[in-house]
């Protein structure tokens, strides 16, 4: 009888675990997607490569942006309520930007709507991966599944992104999307929610207007650098100043014995900080490496949409191979092991990248490099979200969840930015070098995450208890 009973839980815990995969995994499919589709849309819009990469990055700052304050909004109104309030705003978005007559409708539907929608449904997701999946391995588990549809809809959105529009049209990638959110809405009808809402429970609307604030002025910032560096400047100073304006109110906030937006005990634990770095530099290499390598394609080489989507084959095959291999290697591995191993093969797929491609007019040239990188990120992506998630208890689950997939988030848009940036400035007159730059930047970004990484406490093991019951020293880490 306890057997049954311990086998109808599992099958549950499995179906709840379908639509909460296959949401984070359409999202980060939004998200890369778009990236073989420049020439298409910039020229049926009759736009610009660089208006295409505003959309993009549009999408993934908005999604930064609200995270955060999306997080807390789980414990208001309910994690599954947000959740499928998310799908729901996604769902018009994507059907939005399908028939965008112009790219102010597109910006409207892909960057605002879909991004919104995503700010609302990605937190719930690792947060009720957290509460329903209570012991950490079979939680790790979870994870590996969930940050491997992440990465996998990622790294394989160019190629079915490709596949789509020249089939059919970029138009009808957007109505895939739709399609996919809605089989979702239906996958997660009785989705359980094991905590109650707290309708009562205070929201900080001034701390997410400026934290959201913050964001938006930095990476618009680093948009502003192929134009006017002044400008630049003058965004990125100003967009610290209000981030440290809510840093500032936050504290005020606690003193005052009031709820903030983020507590400041998600700061006081070195492992989650360091795990943060990793993920944003993870996601940061992710879509920086896509943008470029597809932009490049498609305006240097003249590569249509399925040609691009097919070059990044090796790239999704790499991800998968080492998301598959996710649970067994961790249950071998530390941790901090796994993430150090999965930047120094990352790094290493950049260089290769770097050294094949230029000069190189055969585009198999890119699929070494692509394949490393792919199976550098797929071993380091489920580590670093269990070393954040698993780092709190309960009740600051749906903080750390806005505060991670914010900090996720804001590396992908940092990713199109810096990397876009630098590759769009100089992509029609001297082509080579802006990509040479634009891959030599990235390495830089790979190596701030392998320096963090090897910071990351010794002690973080393979999962086999709850970090949040483990005793605590004076700098608030885990004592493993």
């Amino acid at each position: 009888m306890a057997q049954h009973a311990t086998g109808g839980r599992t099958n549950s815990l499995r179906r709840a675990l379908i639509p909460l995969a296959l949401a984070q995994f359409i999202c980060s499919f939004a998200g890369s997607n778009m990236n073989v589709m420049i020439n298409d849309i910039s020229k049926d819009l009759d736009t610009t490569v660089q208006g295409v990469q505003v959309a993009i990055t549009i999408f993934l700052l908005v999604m930064a942006a609200l995270m955060i304050p999306g997080g807390k909004l789980t414990d208001k109104y309910g994690r599954k309520r947000c959740f499928m309030v998310g799908l729901a705003v996604y769902g018009v978005g994507a059907l939005l930007s399908a028939a965008a007559p112009g790219l102010g409708v597109l910006i409207l539907g892909n960057s605002l709507l879909e991004g919104v929608g995503t700010a609302l449904l990605i937190p719930p997701v690792y947060i009720l991966t957290t509460l329903l999946f209570t012991d950490l391995p079979s939680r790790a588990r979870a994870f590996g599944a969930i940050s491997a549809m992440g990465g996998i809809g990622a790294a394989a959105g160019p190629l079915i992104g490709g596949l789509i529009t020249s089939a059919i049209s970029w138009r009808a990638a957007f109505v895939f999307q739709a399609l996919v959110v809605g089989a979702i809405i239906w996958l997660a009808r009785d989705l359980r929610d094991p905590l109650p809402a707290d309708p009562h429970r205070a929201f900080d609307i001034g701390g997410a207007i400026l934290s959201a604030l913050g964001l938006v002025l930095v990476v618009t910032g680093i948009l502003a650098a192929d134009n006017n560096a002044w400008l630049m400047i003058a965004l990125i100073v100003a967009g610290a100043l209000v981030l440290f304006w809510f840093f500032r109110s936050v504290g005020a906030r606690e003193r005052a014995g009031k709820e903030p937006l983020l507590s400041t005990s998600l700061f006081h634990n070195r492992a989650s900080n360091l795990g943060l770095v990793t993920q944003n530099t993870q996601w940061l290499l992710l879509t920086g490496v896509s943008f470029v390598v597809a932009a490049y394609l498609q305006v240097v080489r003249g590569y249509d949409a399925i040609e691009t989507g097919l070059i990044f084959t090796a790239e999704t095959l790499g991800l998968l191979a080492a998301s598959l291999a996710a649970e067994r290697l961790a249950k071998r591995r530390a941790q901090r092991t796994l993430i150090l191993g999965g930047f120094l093969v990352t790094i290493g797929g950049v260089g290769v990248l770097l050294a094949m491609v230029i000069g190189s007019p055969s585009v198999w040239a890119f699929a070494p490099g692509l394949l490393l990188i792919g199976l550098g990120l797929g071993l380091m992506l489920t580590p670093s979200v269990n070393v954040v998630q698993s780092s709190f208890a309960e009740e600051l689950q749906g903080e750390i969840s806005g505060l991670s997939r914010s900090v996720s988030n804001l590396g992908s848009s940092l990713g199109a930015a810096i990397a876009g940036t630098v590759l769009v400035a100089g992509i029609t007159s001297s082509p080579e070098r802006s990509y040479a730059l634009a891959m030599v930047v990235l390495a830089a970004v790979g190596v701030i995450g392998l320096v963090a990484s090897a910071f990351l406490p010794a002690g973080l093991a393979p999962p086999t208890a709850t970090p949040s019951s483990l005793p605590e020293d004076s700098s608030g880490d885990p004592v493993t």
